[in-house]
């Protein structure tokens, strides 16, 4: 007779029937995901695409990854998981739409102290709704269980997305001309980046999140900067497919003032015209607690655009009229000019 005496996993801080009893209840939630192309379910060894059976022709791959950032730790302090899912989606699917491509599958990566089964699978439903409304399939993911790594309680998120454009309709900026205009596609607050400088600024005023935010008295502080960041998929792949798009960035890390550049031929430059959209209260508070510089501001947040897309003069109404249609608020942000050696690649006026 076998004696159970010595250290089991369990004991070390992992448990594993709690890993097989997240993966049973998400499953649903990733088949809800499911999209042509995705060839097998989740819980396979690796997550299979068929960019024929997608409709694709001669497609390259785009792949990007991201993650949530100190975002996390507001979700943990007022206990709200459900959201910072979507977040972790829109951050890499972003990403991905800029060049064209169109997501076809995410994997996920979940870290944790301790497995809260019912935290776990509020962050993956999140996900799911992520991918749902990036027509994307949640293929898959991993888990881990890392006691020692993390505190029990913290967690920690990466995304992983896969898209496809056909060869002929990547978009990397070189059409970019002087005189095209850039369009701001509105933010839905912070996004995820910059929240370690938020968390100082609530800290500065004094404020915990479960706290009324004074931008927005209704909700908590925490819960207002927990809305989750924009998905740009659906309008802007609608406005490329018009082939109105020449360049397109996605303002995350570094803000405008850093992103822009970034699809910009070297001989070109933006006139940002910051007057020209309205600013969103949470940054007027950012800004006057934390005594930001407009420089510093402008490129740690993303000021209320979360997606410019570059197209030319005589496009920009059409191309206005038809993401409108898609649900956006846009605004004409800026204009492309000419840049000469040493020059700035953003002018603020």
């Amino acid at each position: 007779m076998l004696r159970r005496n010595g250290l089991t996993y369990q004991d070390s801080g992992v448990d594993i029937d709690a890993g097989d009893a997240l993966v049973e209840r998400i499953k649903p939630l990733a088949t809800a995901t499911a999209r042509p192309g995705t060839a097998a379910g989740l819980g396979g060894f690796g997550a299979i695409f068929d960019p024929k059976a997608a409709g694709y022709v001669d497609p390259l791959i785009i792949s990007a990854t991201d993650g949530v950032g100190t975002k996390l730790l507001i979700a943990n302090a007022i206990g709200k998981h459900d959201t910072v899912g979507i977040d972790l989606v829109a951050m890499c699917v972003n990403d991905l739409v800029v060049q064209g491509a169109e997501p076809v599958f995410f994997l996920d990566y979940f870290a944790s102290g301790h497995l809260s089964i019912d935290a776990a699978a509020s962050v993956v439903s999140g996900i799911a709704a992520g991918c749902a409304e990036a027509r994307c399939a949640l293929a898959g993911g991993e888990t881990a269980e890392l006691p020692g790594l993390y505190a029990p309680g913290d967690y920690d998120l990466a995304g992983f997305a896969v898209g496809l454009v056909e060869r002929g309709g990547l978009i990397t900026g070189k059409r970019i001309d002087a005189g095209d205009v850039v369009l701001g596609l509105t933010a839905s607050g912070v996004h995820s980046n910059g929240f370690s400088m938020v968390r100082k600024i609530a800290e500065i005023a004094g404020l915990s999140f479960q706290d009324a935010a004074p931008f927005s008295p209704e909700q908590s502080l925490g819960e207002a900067l927990l809305t989750p960041t924009k998905l740009y998929v659906r309008s802007c792949l609608e406005a490329m497919k018009r082939d109105f798009v020449k360049g397109a960035a996605h303002i995350t890390g570094g803000g405008l003032l850093k992103n822009l550049p970034r699809v910009l031929p070297d001989s070109l430059a933006v006139t940002l015209e910051i007057a020209n959209w309205p600013r969103p209260p949470v940054f007027t508070w950012l800004q006057k607690v934390g005594r930001v510089d407009e420089t510093e501001l402008l490129r740690t947040f993303n000021c209320g655009i979360g997606m410019a897309l570059i197209v030319s003069a005589e496009d920009a109404p059409a191309a206005t009229a038809l993401l409108e249609d898609a649900g956006e608020t846009v605004f004409s942000i800026g204009k492309i000019v000419s840049r000469a050696d040493g020059e700035a690649a953003v002018r603020v006026i």
